[in-house]
């Protein structure tokens, strides 16, 4: 990847697919990723890493469930909120109304994590596409 500023609008200006990161930069071993949402993505979970969510435009509500046959919960995060899913939690993303996300996950980090339901068409399960 190059070492050149990267401008957001554009960057997310260059794709209209949903559920499906893009890599606009790395980090050491990790990946910043955008992506556009909206609907519900799957039930899945990261057992080795922790996922970094922060709310660029819209609202994004992550439903967590705490150990298998768990309680639920959700939090809701606003534009310019932040959130980390612990590692091994399993949890949903989704945004009724849509919204524009930003995340960071080493590199090679699957969108659909290590345990998944099934992914519906919508979702990319790749590990994130370059722009």
């Amino acid at each position: 990847m190059r070492n050149e500023p990267i401008d957001l609008a554009t960057a997310f200006g260059a794709f209209d697919q949903l559920w499906s990161p893009r890599i606009v930069t790395r980090v050491n071993d990790y990946d910043v990723r955008i992506a556009k949402v909206a609907g519900e993505h799957v039930w899945h979970a990261h057992d080795d890493t922790d996922e970094f969510f922060l709310v660029l435009d819209g609202e994004l509500r992550i439903a967590l469930r705490d150990g298998e046959g768990g309680a639920e919960r959700e939090v809701l995060l606003r534009k310019g909120s932040v959130y980390v899913v612990p590692r091994g939690v399993r949890h949903r993303p989704s945004a009724p109304d849509g919204a524009s996300i930003l995340m960071f996950e080493p590199t090679g980090t699957s969108s659909v994590g290590d345990r998944h339901d099934p992914v519906p068409e919508h979702v990319d399960a790749t590990t994130g596409h370059a722009l």
